[in-house]
């Protein structure tokens, strides 16, 4: 099933906070102003994905400190170390077999390449197939 997405550009012009969140305010060309949007009732629900231009239209690269942090502290972890080790990509648990594993698994030399979309993308791909193999494990 395709989900029909209404696609525009906009300009951030305004970011307050209120009792219940954020309020973004955008400013839209007139002729960027999908119809769909203009006869959607006030208090609508949206599921919004944004990504920052450059001015050559290219997407702006984001830093996702976030999911830096989590890489690390993945390869901290014992349990990340059996699933390597079960997975044959490490022969000693430890976090820095771990970190190398990680590199080799998603093809990249630093966790810092993770700003990358693609090296994001096999990260959490990764980070799936360890999640689901959690959930496989029996709990003792």
């Amino acid at each position: 099933m395709t989900i029909p997405t209404l696609q525009f550009e906009g300009v951030k012009v305004a970011m307050k906070q209120d009792k219940s969140g954020y309020v973004l305010t955008l400013s839209i060309h007139p002729d960027e102003v999908p119809e769909d949007l203009l006869r959607d009732f006030v208090g609508a629900r949206y599921q919004i994905v944004m990504a920052r231009l450059n001015d050559d239209e290219s997407p702006f690269p984001r830093k996702t400190p976030g999911v830096i942090a989590a890489a690390g502290i993945l390869c901290r972890s014992p349990i990340f170390w059996d699933w390597l080790l079960e997975l044959g990509e490490i022969q000693i648990k430890s976090e820095s077999s771990a970190v190398e594993a990680l590199h080799r698994i998603i093809g990249v030399n630093s966790r810092s390449e993770l700003i990358d979309p693609k090296a994001a993308a096999q990260y959490d791909l990764m980070v799936q197939e360890y999640q689901d193999w959690k959930t496989d494990r029996p709990p003792f």
